[in-house]
């Protein structure tokens, strides 16, 4: 194992050595309790499974055998979600072959993002998460299961069913995801088409037209934004069964893949390898979920669920750790938007299972942790195959097939991962670069505040913004709005830089690397609301964003730059932010939010 990489996880066990030790000993209290159906009363268990057909009743009750709980986030809202309508019924099929008997325990909610993006609604994405976590835990809180199975994909609820879940560690517990779709257009044509639109080039016809072939059928979008990198996390934590997380919802192997799941969680729930989740999410998986983010050029995003994640565990790490780990990990994957290529070609390519077994391999990963399969982290390096109706699992050739898209540990696209920390007079904050040009690593210009992305594209449109500039977008942290994405932002930005103008972007909201080729320092903590430089910055402001050596700072001087008043939301601004839309019911969430940095967390 690579001794930078041992360095920071031995920091993250030591710093986390109270929580962790905390934690563990409530798994340890409640680990070794009476099934729930022999210990709870009489009324309890009767109403429990009032309504199972009689013979799964006896299954459960009589016979003892293991119950299955189903936390699900299907609707039809989300295209990669609609595939788990029928995913109950092939769980239930398979599990009463070896005499188990299953229970949808609860549903999640799971919105879309890509629905959201520039309206109200957006408010409540970031805040889902955790909603999902409780909706999670109240799922699991019946105590009748003996583990549980984890129906979710995009881009908060995987973490939100995490968090939930290690609040009930003491069960075994299996991720089960559902794919992406297939290809559409190609993902450059797609952005190019919004820049077009951008410039009034093309009406709203061709946008529509564009984005239905882009987004045209059933599983995830196709680009490694949040929701892909969230299935890339769960090979490298070995929570999947392996190779599961980019096979299409209707490729015949996705329901061997799916009942492959049941006979997992199944061998644990009859202590033939029991590791309940809390056990298996350890220090050492969660970094190994840190480098895979890292080698891949994921979302930006995780470096705020998995910080959450991690302290639902009894886990503490923060940004520094990220950049630590980053200074040594090798950026292994080039995958829209940091490349061309779609997941399903990074799938072909060899997909996770070829990065996987690089980084193992070359010393970045801890193969020997506990993985819900039976050969541990290795077993992720080899991608799934069907032979006689049957998986079996074989290896990959040590070469990539696609060094555009794939390489190896010894001849990566980049000596170190594709995300930086920025740090300076503004404060701390993310920067996604795998995909910014190197000429663009360093941008210096005067700044244009806004407080909300509107006014942004209102001076885009107005032609005002044909110039250097740094976009300061304040007032998009946890506390001020929940912290929207700001994807909308990215076409105008990319016109602009397109015509040879250096911008960038310094927000405390978030991006979710959809920033693409456009430098942004994102998630800046302290925010504005929080009483942040930020809300120091005035227009005309110097602004020095230099990723090279990882800062962000505004050129005034110290004397003035200390005397200066921080500017407040308005108070219209304020309204709108906390009405309409459902923002009223979240509006505790936005007083108790931790910072970004702290995983944005609403329930410490």
């Amino acid at each position: 194992m690579k001794q930078s990489h041992l360095e920071v996880t031995e920091r993250i066990i030591e710093k986390s050595r109270p929580t962790r030790t905390a934690y563990l000993h409530r798994l340890d209290e409640i680990v070794n309790r009476q099934r729930g159906a022999d210990r709870l009363g009489c009324a309890n268990v009767a109403h429990a499974f009032a309504a199972m057909p009689a013979n799964d009743k006896l299954r459960v009750v009589v016979e003892k055998a293991p119950n299955i709980g189903i936390v699900t986030a299907y609707n039809e809202m989300l295209s990669a979600h609609q595939p788990y309508v029928n995913y109950p019924d092939i769980i239930r099929d398979e599990a009463h072959k070896y005499g188990a008997t299953v229970q949808v325990a609860g549903g999640v909610p799971a919105m879309c993002d890509g629905i959201t993006q520039g309206e109200p609604g957006m408010e409540l994405s970031l805040f889902s998460r955790d909603t999902i976590a409780m909706s999670t835990a109240i799922a699991l809180s019946h105590d009748v299961f003996d583990a549980a199975l984890l129906l979710g994909v995009c881009d908060k609820i995987v973490p939100g069913l995490l968090i939930g879940a290690l609040q009930f560690g003491h069960l075994p517990c299996v991720f089960v995801p559902a794919g992406p779709m297939s290809t559409g257009i190609d993902n450059t044509t797609k952005s190019k088409v919004r820049e077009q639109y951008a410039q009034g080039k093309v009406d709203r016809k061709a946008l529509l037209a564009s984005e239905s072939a882009a987004y045209h059928g059933a599983g995830t979008c196709t680009f490694y934004g949040t929701a892909n990198s969230n299935q890339m996390l769960m090979e490298a934590m070995g929570l999947h069964v392996p190779g599961a997380a980019f096979i299409h919802p209707h490729d015949g192997m996705r329901e061997l893949l799916t009942r492959e799941a049941v006979k997992l969680v199944l061998a644990n729930a009859k202590k033939e390898q029991f590791t309940p989740i809390g056990r298996l999410v350890d220090e050492h998986v969660i970094v190994n979920a840190m480098v895979a983010l890292l080698a891949t050029g994921g979302s930006t995003n995780h470096l705020i669920h998995w910080v959450a994640v991690a302290r639902a565990a009894g886990i503490m790490i923060d940004w520094t750790d990220f950049y630590h780990l980053a200074k040594t990990t090798p950026l292994l994957a080039s995958v829209y938007p940091n490349g061309k290529a779609d997941v399903n070609e990074f799938q072909e390519a060899g997909g996770p299972a070829f990065v996987i077994r690089e980084l193992i391999d070359a010393g970045y990963m801890f193969p020997d942790v506990f993985t819900v399969a039976y050969g541990g982290l290795r077993d992720y390096g080899k991608v799934p195959a069907k032979e006689n109706d049957k998986l079996v699992w074989k290896d990959l050739p040590k070469e990539s097939s696609d060094e555009t898209i794939v390489r190896t540990a010894a001849f990566p696209f980049d000596e170190s991962g594709g995300l930086r920390l920025l740090k300076g007079n503004l404060g701390r904050s993310v920067i996604k670069i795998s995909a910014v040009p190197a000429d663009r690593h360093i941008i210096e210009a005067p700044a244009i505040v806004f407080d909300a992305q509107e006014e942004l594209l209102a001076a885009f449109d107005r032609g005002e913004l044909e110039k250097d500039f740094i976009a300061v977008v304040r007032f998009q942290g946890p506390k001020a709005n929940g912290m929207p994405e700001l994807h909308k932002l990215t076409p105008p930005l990319a016109v602009l830089q397109n015509k040879g103008f250096r911008v960038a972007i310094v927000t405390d909201g978030r991006m979710s690397g959809a920033s693409g080729k456009i430098p942004a320092a994102i998630h800046l903590t302290p925010e504005a609301s929080a009483g942040g430089p930020l809300a120091k910055v005035r227009d005309g402001d110097i602004i020095r964003l230099n990723a090279t050596v990882g800062m962000v700072n505004v050129l005034v001087d110290e004397d003035e730059w200390a005397e200066r008043d921080l500017a407040e939301l308005s108070d219209t601004k304020r309204h709108q932010n906390a009405h309409g839309f459902g923002r009223e019911l979240f509006g505790g969430m936005r007083k108790n939010v931790l910072s970004a940095e702290e995983g944005a967390i609403t329930w410490l």
